[in-house]
């Protein structure tokens, strides 16, 4: 863990000494936030979602209560777009 006299930009720098994971956990974490939003917008129930995102209701439980360790990049951006949400990826040289 980074020494404790160090300033992050976010929490996942703090949590994670490699930054590529700590990278992927902000990706996620977005991801998870703004799926939830989008949920919430639209007033699906979370059977109609369960459905649209072709999982089961124990899966939308872990995802609506934020448990990022259980989801991959990857899943989270197929489940966005089956949820209707528009994903985009920002790339830009680092500071």
């Amino acid at each position: 863990m980074p020494s404790s006299g160090s300033s992050f930009e976010n929490v996942w720098d703090a949590l994670e000494d490699n930054l590529a994971q700590a990278q992927t956990i902000k990706l996620r974490s977005s991801l998870m936030i703004a799926l939830e939003k989008h949920i919430q917008r639209q007033g699906w129930t979370q059977t109609e979602v369960a459905s649209r995102l072709g999982v089961s209701q124990p899966r939308l439980s872990d995802l609506l209560r934020g448990k990022i360790n259980r989801f991959a990049l990857d899943t989270l951006v197929n489940m966005a777009v089956a949820a209707g949400v528009h994903v985009e990826l920002q790339v830009m040289e680092a500071a």
